[in-house]
């Protein structure tokens, strides 16, 4: 007999797990003005860089860090990614976890507790994409308003074949009963003002998306999900052999990097070690 655990209760047995209680969680006071937390979710290391079109010799590092973003906004907040391994996989004592290529040293839901924020009090979620490493813990913000464009939205809900690349229903389990804000290839500016806009990137996925943000003292961010990988991606002008569609992939990124241009913000790739390593992670933010 199988058991279906509905995301809040998993939410809660996840919470509890980790020494803190949403029933008891304080509504977090709204920050000032905008901010941007890093959250750790850990580190992939590929077997090689062939799928990327690219040699060894030509990366810096092949490691790929794995954030999740928490955007705190004074009309609200917005989880951005989710993770590659889910917080309930966390055996007690255990550190750090592995599956597969993948490693993580800390869950999510501590990490969020430490700023002061759990599921049950996050605005709005959405994913950049579909993919393993960016949807681990997306089930436990069920609660929350799901921004999603349509073409990553059908596939995550649809029924699996065998080929698919999109991950286990469980990952995604109640999200076709949240609030839904639902995309169509569009842009979307998540709280009226500008200062975090959601920018419709399809290829890699369908429905793939990156995520604009207006800091008052860092300046201009784009957040690229997986339009980039690794930004020798940029450099020799390759686009990985798994994308949905590369032509379009190749489309999006000289959108993106028009637009980065033109708004002289700075091009945040999520995977890129290098960088990744280098930025404060919370509870330290970016404003």
């Amino acid at each position: 007999m199988s058991i279906r655990i509905v995301p809040a209760i998993l939410a809660a047995a996840v919470s509890v797990a980790f020494g803190f209680s949403p029933a008891n969680a304080q509504q977090p006071q709204p920050p000032q003005s905008l901010r941007l937390y890093v959250l750790d979710c850990g580190i992939i290391t590929p077997p090689n860089v062939d799928n990327y079109g690219l040699k060894v010799s030509e990366v810096a590092d092949t490691r790929m860090v794995t954030p999740c973003f928490l955007i705190a906004h004074p009309r609200g907040s917005l989880m951005w990614d989710t993770g590659e391994i889910p917080d309930i996989a966390f055996k007690e004592g255990v550190s750090p976890q592995k599956l597969r290529n993948y490693t993580v040293t800390r869950p999510l839901l501590p990490q969020l507790a430490a700023i002061g924020y759990t599921p049950a009090n996050i605005t709005y979620m959405a994913l950049s994409h579909y993919h393993n490493d960016h949807v681990a813990n997306a089930s436990l913000f069920a609660g929350s308003t799901w921004i999603v464009q349509k073409g990553d939205r059908d596939p995550i809900l649809a029924p699996r074949a065998a080929d698919s690349r999109v991950p286990d229903p469980k990952f995604f389990e109640g999200l076709a009963n949240s609030k839904t804000v639902l995309l169509n290839g569009e842009d979307h500016d998540v709280f009226g003002d500008g200062t975090v806009v959601i920018k419709s990137t399809p290829g890699h996925t369908p429905g793939h998306q990156a995520l604009f943000l207006k800091l008052a003292k860092t300046g201009n961010v784009l957040l690229s999900g997986d339009l980039y990988h690794y930004p020798e991606e940029i450099t020799y002008k390759k686009v990985p052999n798994f994308d949905t569609d590369r032509e379009q992939t190749a489309k999006s990124r000289e959108m993106i990097e028009a637009f980065v241009k033109q708004n002289n913000a700075q091009l945040w790739i999520q995977h890129d070690y290098t960088a990744g390593i280098k930025r404060k992670i919370a509870p330290e933010f970016y404003d």
